[in-house]
């Protein structure tokens, strides 16, 4: 078995296999919980601790609220280590094909140079977030321009455009506020959409637009970036520092597709059955949000909806019933 991802539902998958005594190994491109680690520090989960906790292990955070990413990514380590789990990390899969006797070989690439790795089965935990979404407009690739939100200390005193109106683009906008910066969010809808900012985050944003401590520029969009200029259309031009384009990210389904996997509509979504997440490719399994593709219109799939998905393919590779549905909550979605 070859697992590829070390994210959240990547490791637990990793406890499960070696619980049930199922050899495997597992790759990832970058670090255990690689997209999490390009959060702006001390961003906090949308989700609960007991939503995002995985292989059984509480995940306790210091003033009970939810996880910042610091936390997590310590206790991710954390749950490597208490299970000895041996994971290749900074090794990117590169080519996988299919075999006449209908095993996988998988070509990998680490500093040391290339290898091989040959499995009766493959399961892509891969996640969602591969690379930004862009807007593919003159100036996006200049060096004051960025399509993640850092450290919001950097932004100090600096005049911040953020392009976007999702929950990624309110928080930056919240925090860097908070640190002293001049912002302005420009936003092609004339309003945020309730149902895509978390509830928190919706009042503190419309507080800070209304006294008019961040400026809101709706149904406008970027056409061009020259210097300390943007142009934004409809007619309109401001100033900016730092260009902040938080429109999103995509998948990189290239692994998908050299494998052969159907992907369907727009997102590009791998397509599977969901009683054993084992995908129209014999012998290929998904787990967690790459289950998605790239997710449009409002994410779907998180860490919380993914862990029946490790239940699933244990259930499919072991032979026994899966569970029909995620777990419910005692608390309501958060």
């Amino acid at each position: 078995m070859l697992v590829i991802g070390a994210g959240p539902i990547g490791i637990e998958l990793a406890v499960a296999l070696k619980a049930a005594g199922i050899d495997y190994a597992q790759l990832d491109a970058g670090q255990i919980g690689s997209t999490i680690a390009w959060y702006a520090p001390q961003t906090h989960f949308f989700s609960s601790p007991e939503r995002i906790a995985i292989a059984g292990v509480p995940l306790q955070t210091l003033d009970q609220s939810k996880a910042t990413r610091e936390e997590y990514l310590t206790y991710l380590r954390a749950v490597v280590q208490q299970f000895d789990l041996r994971i290749e990390t900074f090794e990117r899969v590169v080519l996988l094909r299919r075999r006449d006797d209908s095993t996988f070989v998988a070509t990998s690439v680490r500093a040391s140079g290339e290898r091989q790795w040959h499995a009766r089965k493959i399961v892509l935990a891969i996640g969602d977030m591969h690379r930004p979404r862009l807007i593919d407009v003159p100036g996006e690739e200049l060096p004051h321009v960025s399509h993640y939100f850092g450290d919001p200390h950097q932004y100090f005193r600096r005049r911040v455009l953020i392009v976007g109106g999702q929950n990624s683009a309110v928080e930056a906008a919240i925090r860097c506020y908070r640190v002293g910066a001049d912002v302005m969010v420009s936003y092609r809808g004339r309003d945020f959409d309730e149902k895509r900012i978390k509830f928190w985050l919706l009042p503190e944003i419309r507080a800070l637009i209304r006294d008019g401590r961040v400026t809101f520029l709706p149904a406008t969009t970027v056409r061009e970036i020259r210097g300390d200029r943007v142009l934004l259309e409809p007619h309109r031009e401001v100033k900016a520092d730092t260009v902040l384009l938080l429109t999103g990210y995509e998948q990189d389904s290239d692994l998908y597709e050299q494998l052969g996997i159907t992907l369907e509509g727009e997102s590009h979504r791998p397509h599977f059955d969901p009683a054993t997440m084992e995908t129209d490719v014999s012998g290929v399994y998904v787990a967690g949000t790459g289950t998605a593709g790239t997710q449009l219109g409002g994410v779907k799939e998180f860490i919380e909806t993914s862990h029946v998905h490790v239940a699933r393919i244990m259930a499919a590779l072991t032979r026994t019933v899966p569970p029909a549905e995620s777990p419910a909550y005692e608390t309501p979605e958060s």
